[in-house]
């Protein structure tokens, strides 16, 4: 068993921990796209909440128009108190762009949009759809910090599923891409970084006051982008890690159309990003062959560890994968990140009531 803090609180499962926690100040954030309607981890994931009960669930969906209908009909159907904002909703969008915050669509301008909305609850919980090992502990465990007095909390597990190790943009990207700028920056802004065990997990909690502090990456750089602003709002005294036990949900290829390969290219520019505003400057120049040589010897340590456990493991496939990663270390290209709400030049009343809008007619037709 396993018990070892970090600079930040780690609380840890010591066997079925399920802690009394505030669910009833709480508003739970879940991005959704229409691929997402109906499945069988979004349907365990919204059943699930019915028996945790929170104050409220916003849905910060991602849909087409002619899908709109059947979505809200099923949301619907489930006994919550549940706020559907359809992200990309022509209305939204013209809105948006009206006031210079268009842009490149994706999971982090969902779940910035839903923020806005939930960022007047006392406490916001922010978790994928996607879980097929989802239970009604999750919230609890992500909400307890919250309430003995921390104000940020981040879920973290094992990713092991059919024989295999997964989690691999953690294991293989970024986490030996922080070690090597960890050994020739001495900032603690990397040391915070480095302490969370499982940095690109979907799962976090806040205070509303934290919520709406935070700038907020389009894309795939939300996870690692929002650990960046926890630092700064919160630092290492109040903010803590949860273990979320194994954790199981859909999978991605390494190339193609939003590939772990896209997927590095998001994460590394957020990272980069998040440096640049602690005053940090990497050398690109050698960055690259650093963050090879510590990959590969991570490599071998994850051979040995599957080994040890009888798993599988396809060392050559996970090299293979450290090549492509090295590719996408780069300097961080424009900052599009999406402005706190505190200081956004729109208020989130006006997102709610244009996506409200939009649903009503999209409904009639």
């Amino acid at each position: 068993m396993e018990y070892v803090q970090e600079r930040v609180a780690t609380l840890h499962d010591f066997g079925d921990a399920a802690p009394e926690a505030p669910t009833d100040r709480a508003t739970v954030v879940v991005p959704m796209t229409d691929c997402d309607y109906a499945s069988l981890a979004a349907e365990r994931v919204l059943a699930t909440l019915e028996d945790v009960d929170p104050d409220s669930v916003v849905i910060a969906l991602r849909a087409d128009r002619p899908n709109i209908t059947d979505i809200v009909d099923w949301i619907a159907g489930f006994d919550l108190d549940t706020e559907v904002l359809w992200c990309t909703a022509p209305r939204v969008e013209a809105r948006l762009d009206e006031t210079g915050l268009d842009g490149t669509v994706g999971k982090g301008r969902d779940v910035w949009l839903a923020l806005g909305l939930a960022g007047d609850s006392e406490f916001v919980v922010v978790h994928d759809v996607d879980a097929t090992s989802y239970d009604d502990s999750l919230v609890h465990r992500l909400l307890f910090p919250l309430a003995a007095g921390y104000d940020f909390s981040k879920g973290y597990y094992a990713r092991v599923e059919d024989g295999r190790l997964y989690g691999r943009l953690v294991r293989l990207f970024l986490a030996p891409l922080i070690d090597v700028l960890a050994d020739s920056h001495d900032d603690p802004l990397l040391e915070y970084l480095g302490a969370f065990r499982y940095p690109l997990a979907g799962e976090f909690a806040a205070t509303g006051d934290l919520v709406r502090r935070l700038r907020v990456q389009r894309g795939w750089g939300l996870e690692i982008g929002t650990l960046g602003e926890a630092y700064a709002a919160a630092g290492f005294e109040r903010s803590a890690q949860v273990d979320l036990g194994v954790h199981e949900h859909d999978h991605r290829s390494v190339s193609g159309p939003d590939g772990l390969g896209d997927m590095s290219r998001g994460v590394g520019d957020a990272l980069f990003h998040a440096l640049a505003d602690a005053g940090i400057e990497p050398d690109f120049g050698t960055l690259p062959e650093r963050y090879r040589g510590r990959a590969l010897e991570m490599v071998e340590q994850y051979a040995a560890d599957a080994a040890f456990n009888g798993l599988e493991y396809d060392a050559i496939g996970e090299r293979e994968q450290v090549e492509t990663y090295a590719g996408a270390i780069a300097p961080p290209g424009e900052d599009g990140r999406l402005p706190a709400w505190r200081d956004a030049p729109i208020d989130p009343g006006e997102i709610r009531k244009l996506s409200r809008e939009a649903i009503v007619a999209a409904t009639e037709r």
